[in-house]
């Protein structure tokens, strides 16, 4: 089959490919209750009339979060006008114009202009509306340690927090959805006295609840008897020794193009085989390029030990190479662990008690460190 061929050709495996996309919101959405349930709990208030309450939404990536409280604000939207809802992605908005610009366009349906008009216009614009109209704003700041990165979470944090001071009346929560676990969020102490979040955790999925998920996303993504079960349970177990349901959900829709490239009615053994290889190293390329200085140079003397290496013996190279504490050892040894670069294993023995085996989890030699 030709390029155009594959171009052109007009059958296809995918009845929805639309639902194996990152922000695909699925009609059924599983396993969440409690933690929509908290999210609701926090927002009621503001329904009628009342001050909503502020969270921390803290999970590892992959865990929901973010199609959970998007789930809440359409439910929010569908039964009031008293709030406006606004989701914004910290990766694509680190400004406080930026963020600002996006608060507006939720409410009156278009951006302010890029330059011309300072912050506290369109700020003040924005708070006169919500004061008019007896609205609340539940503002939810994806990633939101971005934020932290570009020095902006304190200034809009405050903003929006202490807005009934200058705007009596208007109602404002921001819910700070975090990904990486160790990160520590610290603020102003003007902020810390506003910002009094309650914490909604979501943990890791179950092997069940993964095989689950991905099953409803291929009866609504496949046309039936294309992905049989045996293959689901290998794309399943996959996804869940690697800790991140949107392996699986790429992992689908890998195996349904190159099923389609191959003019195969359905997706085979060989088919998946050639999707977890380009999937593997593509994970693994990524992860190594996010990695900072000090965890590749970690990294660095665990590829260079020739055999599995103890973390006792690890910490003391690690600490004599980089002049760190015991204490910033460990936190980035974890890290490294948390991104399943590698393994950690007890072996039962060592001076102290169980002493841990560390284990690269790819072959170095593959990429490029």
């Amino acid at each position: 089959m030709g390029i155009e061929d594959i171009l052109m050709h007009d059958e296809s495996l995918f009845q929805n490919i639309n639902a194996f996309d990152p922000d695909y919101l699925p009609p059924n959405y599983n396993f969440r209750d409690t933690q929509m349930e908290a999210m609701a709990m926090a927002i009621r208030p503001a329904m009628r009339g009342g001050q909503p309450s502020s969270a921390v939404v803290l999970g590892s990536p992959a865990t929901g979060k973010t199609t959970a409280i998007k789930k809440v604000y359409e439910l929010v939207e569908k039964n009031t006008e008293k709030v406006v809802c606004v989701y914004i992605n910290c990766q694509l908005h680190t400004t406080r114009f930026g963020i600002i610009s996006q608060v507006h366009k939720k409410i009156f349906g278009f951006l302010p202009p890029e330059t011309g008009v300072p912050f506290a216009r369109i700020y003040e614009k924005i708070m006169l509306e919500l004061q008019k109209n007896s609205q609340s704003l539940i503002l939810a700041l994806d990633d939101v340690n971005y934020l932290f990165q570009s020095n902006n979470a304190n200034k809009l944090f405050y903003d929006i927090l202490r807005a009934y001071e200058e705007y009596p009346g208007v109602k404002t929560a921001i819910f700070a959805i975090l990904s990486d676990l160790e990160f520590k969020y610290a603020f102003d102490k003007n902020v810390n006295t506003v910002f009094i979040p309650q914490e909604i955790t979501f943990p890791p999925y179950s092997y069940s609840e993964i095989e689950n998920i991905l099953k409803d996303r291929v009866n609504a993504g496949f046309y039936p008897g294309v992905l049989d079960d045996d293959i689901l349970e290998q794309i399943a177990t996959f996804t869940f020794d690697n800790g991140d349901l949107r392996t699986g959900i790429n992992l689908l829709r890998s195996c349904g193009n190159i099923a389609e490239a191959d003019a195969s009615r359905e997706i085979t053994q060989k088919h998946f085989d050639e999707a977890i290889d380009s999937l593997v190293s593509v994970n693994v390329s990524q992860l190594l390029a996010s990695l900072t200085d000090i965890e590749r140079s970690l990294l660095e003397l665990i590829i260079d030990s020739e055999d599995n290496i103890l973390a006792g013996d690890l910490g003391e190279a690690f600490r004599e190479k980089e002049k760190v504490s015991y204490s910033s050892y460990n936190r980035t040894l974890d890290k490294l662990e948390f991104l399943r670069l590698i393994d950690t294993k007890y072996t039962g023995s060592g001076v102290r008690g169980n002493s841990r085996e560390v284990i690269l989890r790819f072959n170095p030699d593959d990429f490029d460190i």
